[in-house]
C-alpha cells in the first residue's frame, strides 16, 4: 500500500513539474498594436507590413472624399482607444485635429505621412511603404525587424505588379490617346502613359463655362477617353463625355472603393483593367 501510495505521490510531482515546464516555455500574447487610419490607403500598407503585430482601424469610407468626411461619435471612441494615429495631413482631412481633440487620449501617437504624390502608382505605393515602416518600428521598435521583413515581402509584390501592369500598357500605343481626366487622377493617369489634354475639378467646380472650355479643348484635341475619380465626383465628367461623344470611366484612388478592390493590387487591377477596356473599344 505505502509503495502505492509512493508511485501516485511521484506521478503526481512528475506532473506537476512538466506542466510547470511546459507553462514556462508557453508564448506570452503580447497587446497588438492599435492603429488607427484616416484612410484605406494608409490602412492598407499598415495591414500587409503589420500582420497580426497590429489592429487597424480605418476612419474615412473608402469610397468617400476625405475632404466631405463628417466625424461620428464612434470615430472619437476609435482614437479614444488607439495607440497610434496614422494620417495623410492632406488639406481634406481638416476634421482631423478637432477628432484628436475630442479623443482625449493621452497616450496616442500622431503621426502625418506626408506624401502629395498619388498613392496608386506603383513608386509612390513603395515610398509610402518606407514611410510607414519607419513609424511603426519607432512607436513599436520591439518589433522592428518582423515589420522590415513583412515590408520587404511586400515592396516586391508592389514592384512585381509594377513590371506585369507596364508589360500589358506597352502593348498598347498608349501615348496616342488623348484623355482628360479628374485632377485628383493626375499623377496614376500620367504614370500609364495616356495623354493627359486637361484636367478638372468636382462636380461644384465645373460652371457652365468651363463645361464649355473643356468640351472645346476635347474636340480640338481630338478626346477618346474622359476618366472621373471616385472619390471626388464620380459623375462628374459625365456632361463632358456626352457632348463629346466619347467613353467615360470611372476610377478609383483609394482601395476598397469598388467590390473586391480592399487591397493595393486589387484597385490598380480594377483601374487598369477599365483603361484597357475602354481604349479597346
Amino acid at each position: 500500500m505505502k509503495t502505492f501510495k509512493s508511485l501516485v505521490i511521484g506521478i503526481l510531482v512528475l506532473f506537476l513539474a512538466v506542466s510547470t515546464v511546459l507553462g514556462g516555455c508557453q508564448r506570452v500574447e503580447t497587446p497588438r498594436l492599435k492603429v488607427v487610419t484616416s484612410t484605406s490607403l494608409i490602412a492598407q500598407i499598415v495591414e500587409q507590413i503589420g500582420g497580426d503585430l497590429v489592429n487597424v482601424v480605418n476612419i474615412i469610407p473608402p469610397a468617400q472624399c476625405p475632404g466631405h468626411f463628417d466625424v461620428k461619435a464612434s470615430d472619437i471612441q476609435k482614437l479614444a482607444d488607439a495607440d497610434l494615429f496614422l494620417l495623410h495631413g492632406w488639406q481634406g482631412e481638416m476634421f482631423s485635429q478637432e477628432l484628436i481633440a475630442s479623443a482625449n487620449n493621452p497616450d496616442l501617437t500622431v503621426i502625418s505621412i506626408n506624401i502629395m504624390d498619388n498613392w496608386m502608382t506603383p513608386p509612390v505605393q513603395i515610398q509610402a511603404v518606407d514611410a510607414i515602416l519607419a513609424e511603426l518600428s519607432r512607436v513599436d521598435a520591439e518589433n522592428a525587424a518582423a515589420y522590415q521583413e513583412l515590408a520587404a515581402e511586400y515592396k516586391d509584390s508592389v514592384s512585381a505588379k509594377e513590371a506585369e501592369i507596364e508589360a500589358r500598357l506597352a502593348e498598347e500605343d498608349i501615348a496616342s490617346i488623348n484623355v482628360m481626366c479628374s485632377s485628383q487622377l493626375t499623377g496614376f493617369v500620367q504614370w500609364t502613359g495616356l495623354n493627359i489634354v486637361a484636367t478638372y475639378g468636382e462636380s461644384d467646380s465645373l460652371t457652365p463655362q468651363v463645361v464649355q472650355e473643356l468640351v472645346d479643348t476635347g474636340r480640338e484635341e481630338r478626346v477618346t477617353l474622359i476618366i472621373d475619380n471616385l472619390q471626388s465626383g464620380q459623375d462628374a465628367g459625365a456632361g463632358i463625355a456626352e457632348e463629346l461623344g466619347c467613353t467615360r470611366i470611372t476610377l478609383t484612388n483609394l482601395p476598397g472603393g469598388f467590390k473586391n478592390t480592399e487591397t493595393w493590387e486589387k484597385a490598380i487591377d480594377y483601374d487598369i483593367k477599365l483603361i484597357l477596356e475602354a481604349i479597346a473599344k
